[in-house]
C-alpha cells in the first residue's frame, strides 16, 4: 500500500501552492474600473451606413433619377409621391437589413470564449468579457489564451504564438525560476495553447492586451460569399445588363413613335426597375442571418451562417459517443481487482477491498478533477481517497499511440514516489507486460463489462525510488503491477432513440466514431437506434489499404478505438463516396476532421477553443438531438429561400411584361415608376414576413437528403418560375386587352390592368408559399401571408376607389365585377397551367 498522498483539496496545478484568486467584490470592481475583456470590434453596420448602401443600389438610383426628372418637369405631385416612396422603400430596406444585423450581432456574442478561473476560492468558468487583473487563470491544451498574464505554475506547457509572431513553430513557456526568459514567462491573449497545463495571474485585458494594442480582432463572424451567392449575383447581373438594354430600346422605340422624350425615359425607367430582381441576395442575406439565430434557440450556435446552406443537405452524421449520444453523467457501476468483483447497487460504497484500486484511479486523475470520469472515481470513494497534500513531478499525457494516462507522485513525507495509472484496458495491460492467461483474462473481464454499455478503463501503478535521477520518457519504462478495472455508467440521453429515428426515416446515415471499447460503442449504438451489426476497431483500419479503407467506411457504422488521424480519413472517404458529411468533435484533435467536414460540429460544453473555432456550428447543450433539429430546420430554411427566390423570379415576369407589352402594342402606358413602387411593397415585405416564416412541411423530415451539388436555384427552378410568371403574364394581358378593346378610358385601362397584375402577384405569394396547390397554399398557417394579403388588399382598393389617391396614380375606379375579373384572371391562367404541366408530367410519367 503506498503512503497517504492526502493533496491540498484544491491546487491548481499540483506542486505550486494554494491558489490565491480574487473574491467577487474585488472582480466586480476591477471589471468597473478597467471595462470588460474585449478587443475593439469592427463597428456594427449603423443607419447611415445602411441608407448609403441601399442608395447603391441600381433600383434606387433609378427611382431617385425618375423622381428629379419629374421635379424637373415641374409635376410636383408626381415628384412628392416618387420621393416618399423612395424613402418607404429605403425604410423597408435597412428595417429588413438591420434586422440581419442585429441577429449576425447577437451570434457573435454567444460565440464570445469563455475562462477558467480561481473566484472565491473555486474553478469557476465564466465568460471571458468577465476577467480582470489579479484573477488566476488556468489554462490547458486546446485552450485559447482569454488575457496577457504571467505564469505562475506550468507543466510542459507550449504555446503557438503565430497569431502576434508569425512564427509556426509552438514556443515553450514556463514560470519565473524555470530558466525561462521575461517573454516566455507570459501567456499573450489570442495565442493558443498546443501542450500541457499552466496556472497565470492576469496583468491585461482588453484593449491593453499586446494583441490590443495592435489593433486585431477575432470574435468577428466572417461574412462569405458561398456558391449561392456568387450564382445570385451572376443572375442579377444577368437581369440588370438585360433592363439596361431594354431601357435603352424602349426609350429609342416610344421616342421614334409617340414623339416624346421625356415620357419616353419615364417608360424606359419603369422597364429597367420592372426587370431588375434586386432581392435576390437581399432574401439570402436575411434569410440565413435570421435562420441562424433562429436555430440558437434550438441550442445550435451557426458560427458562419452560410453553412445553412449545406446542414439541410447533410447525407451523413459522424457523431461521438459520450457526452452526444449519452448525458456524459459518469458514475462507478462496477469495480473488478484480484478476483473480486463489484457492482453498484444503491449509495452505498465500494467495500474495502477495492481502496487500492480507486486510490491509484484518483491519483492517475487530476489533482482538482474536472473530467467526469476523474469526478466519479472520487464520488465512488466518498472522497476519502483524493490526491493528498503531494505534487505531481511527472505527468505522462494520453497519446494516440498510447490511450493511458500517468501521473508520478511525490508524497508528502514519503521516501518513494507513486506512480499511477489509468486507460484503456489493452494499454495498461501491455504497460504491466502481463502473461497471455492474465492478459486474455483482463481483456475477456473488460469486454464483459463494456458489453451492458460501461465504459471500462484498467488502472495500474507501482512505486519507484525519489533519488533525483531522470524519469523514464515514457511510462513503459516504468515496472507496473494491475490494480483491476474500473467501469463506469454514462445514460443514454433520453432524447437520443427519437432523433435517431428522425433522422434515419430523413435518409440521413448515422455513424458512430469513438475512442471507447468497441462492445461499449455497440451497446450504446443498440441502445440509441443506430444500424450497427459490428464495430470496426482502429487497429483494423490501421491495416487496411485505400480500397479496404473505402469500403470500410461505406460498410460499417460504427467504429470504436479510433484515433483523430482516422476520424480524419474517415471523413475523406465518405466524402469522397459522395456523402455530405457532418462531423463531431470537441478535442485539439478533432480540429483536422471538423474543417474536412462539408459541416464541422463542436461541441459547445465540453469542447475546446480549437474545436469550436475548427467547426461551422457550435453544439450549446452537447446534445444530439440538437443537431438532428439543426439538420431538420437547415432544411426548412433551404426550402423557403428556394421559394422566396422562385417568387421573386415569377413576380418580376408580368411587371416587366406589362411594362413593355403596351409599347409593341401601341396602346395605352399601364406601369409608371410609381406604381412598381407600389408593386416593390409587396414584393419585399412578402419575402421577409410570409416565406421567411412559412412553416415547415409535415414530411420534411421524410424526404431524402438532396444532392450536394443541386444548387439553391437550379435551372428546373428558373424555368418553373418562368412559366409562373408568363402565365400571370398572361393573365394581365388578357384583361388589358379586354379593357382597350372595350373602349374603356385610359386611366381605367391602366386600373384594371394594375389590378391583375397585384392580383397575380398575391397568387404567386401563395403558390410559391406551399406546393399543394392553391387549395393548400390558402389553408396552410402562416399569418403573416394573410397580414399582406389583407394590406395589399386594403391599398389597391384605396388607390381605385378614393378619388384623391386614385387621381394620383391615374388611375379611374372601374365597375366592381371588372376589377374582381381583372383580380382573378391571373390567378386562374397560372393555376391553369400547372394543371396542364402537372397532367404533362403524369402522362409522361405513366408513358
Amino acid at each position: 500500500m503506498p503512503a497517504d498522498l492526502s493533496p491540498a483539496p484544491e491546487a491548481p496545478l499540483a506542486g505550486h501552492g494554494a491558489p490565491e484568486g480574487l473574491s467577487s467584490e474585488q472582480a466586480h470592481a476591477r471589471l468597473q474600473r478597467d471595462g470588460p475583456n474585449a478587443l475593439p470590434q469592427d463597428r456594427s453596420i449603423g443607419v447611415p451606413a445602411l441608407i448609403l448602401g441601399v442608395l447603391r443600389e441600381p433600383m434606387l438610383l433609378l427611382l431617385a433619377g425618375a423622381a428629379a426628372l419629374y421635379a424637373l418637369l415641374g409635376d410636383t405631385s408626381e415628384a412628392v409621391l416618387m420621393s416618399a416612396s423612395v424613402a418607404l422603400v429605403i425604410g423597408t430596406t435597412v428595417f429588413q437589413r438591420g434586422r440581419a444585423e442585429r441577429a449576425l450581432r447577437r451570434l457573435r456574442d454567444l460565440a464570445s470564449p469563455t475562462a477558467l478561473v480561481w473566484r472565491d476560492g473555486a474553478l469557476t468558468r465564466l465568460d471571458a468579457r468577465e476577467l480582470v487583473v489579479g484573477d488566476l487563470l488556468v489554462v490547458e491544451e486546446g485552450d485559447r489564451v482569454p488575457a496577457d498574464a504571467g505564469i505562475v505554475g506550468a507543466h510542459a506547457l507550449s504555446v503557438d504564438e503565430s497569431l502576434l509572431t508569425g512564427e509556426s513553430m509552438p514556443v515553450t513557456k514556463g514560470p519565473a525560476g524555470t530558466g525561462a526568459d521575461a517573454a516566455a514567462q507570459m501567456l499573450y491573449s489570442g495565442t493558443l495553447v498546443v501542450a500541457g497545463r499552466a496556472t497565470a495571474r492576469v496583468r491585461a485585458v482588453g484593449a491593453r492586451t499586446r494583441i490590443g494594442t495592435i489593433g486585431a480582432s477575432l470574435s468577428a463572424i466572417p461574412v462569405e460569399r458561398t456558391r449561392t451567392q456568387r450564382q445570385l449575383d451572376r443572375l442579377v447581373g444577368v437581369f440588370a445588363v438585360l433592363g439596361l438594354a431594354a431601357c435603352v430600346l424602349v426609350v429609342a422605340l416610344f421616342w421614334a413613335t409617340r414623339g416624346n422624350f421625356v415620357d419616353a425615359v419615364l417608360a424606359g425607367i419603369t422597364l429597367a426597375i420592372a426587370n431588375i430582381p434586386e432581392e435576390f441576395p437581399v432574401v439570402l442575406t436575411i434569410f440565413l442571418a435570421l435562420g441562424a439565430w433562429r436555430l440558437t434557440r434550438l441550442q445550435v450556435l451557426v458560427r458562419r451562417p452560410p453553412v445553412i446552406e449545406t446542414l439541410g443537405a447533410v447525407s451523413v452524421l459522424c457523431v461521438d459517443k459520450t457526452g452526444t449520444l449519452t448525458e456524459n453523467r459518469m458514475s462507478v457501476q462496477a469495480l473488478a481487482a484480484d478476483g473480486e468483483q463489484w457492482t453498484a447497487a444503491g449509495p452505498a460504497p465500494p467495500p474495502a477491498a477495492f481502496d487500492h484500486l480507486l486510490r491509484l484511479a484518483a491519483l492517475a486523475g487530476e489533482p482538482v478533477p474536472t473530467d467526469p470520469m476523474e469526478k466519479a472515481v472520487i464520488e465512488a470513494a466518498g472522497g476519502s481517497h483524493r490526491p493528498g497534500d503531494g505534487a505531481i513531478v511527472q505527468r505522462y499525457a494520453l497519446t494516440p499511440q498510447l490511450p493511458a494516462k500517468t501521473h508520478v507522485w511525490r508524497p508528502q513525507g514519503a521516501a518513494r514516489l507513486t506512480v499511477a495509472c489509468k486507460g484503456a484496458p489493452e494499454a495498461v495491460a501491455a504497460l504491466c507486460r502481463l502473461g497471455a492467461d492474465a492478459h486474455a483474462r483482463l481483456l475477456a473481464e473488460a469486454a464483459r463489462m463494456a458489453a451492458g454499455g460501461l465504459r471500462v478503463l484498467a488502472v495500474a501503478g507501482t512505486e519507484v525510488a525519489d533519488d533525483g535521477q531522470a524519469m523514464p520518457a515514457s511510462p513503459d519504462g516504468f515496472d507496473f503491477a494491475l490494480a483491476g478495472l474500473v467501469a463506469f455508467a454514462d445514460p443514454l440521453r433520453a432524447e437520443v432513440p427519437q432523433a435517431v429515428a428522425e433522422a434515419r426515416a430523413a435518409g440521413v446515415r448515422l455513424v458512430m466514431i469513438t475512442g471507447d471499447h468497441p462492445a461499449t460503442a455497440l451497446a450504446i449504438a443498440a441502445a440509441a437506434g443506430i444500424d450497427a451489426r459490428q464495430a470496426t476497431t482502429g487497429d483494423t483500419l490501421a491495416a487496411l489499404d485505400e480500397r479496404g479503407f473505402a469500403e470500410a467506411s461505406a460498410g460499417c457504422n460504427v467504429f470504436a478505438r479510433v484515433t483523430p488521424e482516422q476520424k480524419l480519413r474517415l471523413v475523406r472517404a465518405l466524402r469522397a463516396a459522395g456523402g455530405v458529411v457532418a462531423m463531431t468533435g470537441d478535442g485539439v484533435n478533432d480540429a483536422p476532421a471538423l474543417k474536412a467536414a462539408d459541416v464541422g460540429i463542436a461541441m459547445g460544453g465540453r469542447g475546446t477553443d480549437v474545436a469550436r473555432e475548427a467547426a461551422q456550428i457550435v453544439l450549446l447543450d452537447d446534445g444530439f438531438a440538437s443537431i438532428i433539429a439543426g439538420i431538420r430546420n437547415g432544411r426548412i430554411i433551404f426550402a423557403n429561400i428556394r421559394r422566396a427566390l422562385r417568387y421573386i423570379l415569377a413576380v418580376h415576369v408580368p411587371v416587366a411584361g406589362m411594362a413593355l407589352a403596351p409599347l409593341l402594342l401601341g396602346g395605352p402606358l399601364v406601369l409608371s415608376p410609381v406604381l412598381v413602387v407600389f408593386l416593390e411593397l409587396i414584393i419585399d415585405p412578402a419575402c421577409t414576413l410570409v416565406f421567411e416564416r412559412q412553416p415547415m412541411r409535415r414530411d420534411v423530415m421524410r424526404l431524402a437528403p438532396r444532392p450536394a451539388a443541386q444548387p439553391i436555384f437550379s435551372g428546373a427552378e428558373i424555368a418553373r418560375a418562368l412559366v409562373d410568371g408568363l402565365a400571370g403574364l398572361a393573365g394581365a394581358a388578357t384583361a388589358y386587352l379586354l379593357a382597350w378593346r372595350a373602349g374603356l378610358a385610359e386611366t381605367e385601362i391602366r386600373a384594371l390592368a394594375f389590378t391583375a397584375i397585384v392580383g397575380g402577384n398575391l397568387a404567386l405569394l401563395a403558390l410559391n408559399r406551399d406546393e399543394r396547390g392553391f387549395g393548400g397554399a390558402l389553408l396552410a398557417d402562416n399569418p403573416a401571408f394573410w397580414i399582406i394579403v389583407a394590406a395589399t388588399s386594403a391599398l389597391l382598393a384605396t388607390a381605385l376607389y378614393l378619388p384623391a389617391v386614385a387621381a394620383v396614380f391615374r388611375f379611374s375606379a372601374p365597375a366592381g365585377w371588372m376589377a374582381a375579373a381583372a383580380f382573378v384572371l391571373p390567378s386562374a391562367a397560372i393555376c391553369a397551367t400547372r394543371q396542364v404541366l402537372r397532367g404533362f408530367r403524369r402522362d409522361a410519367a405513366s408513358g
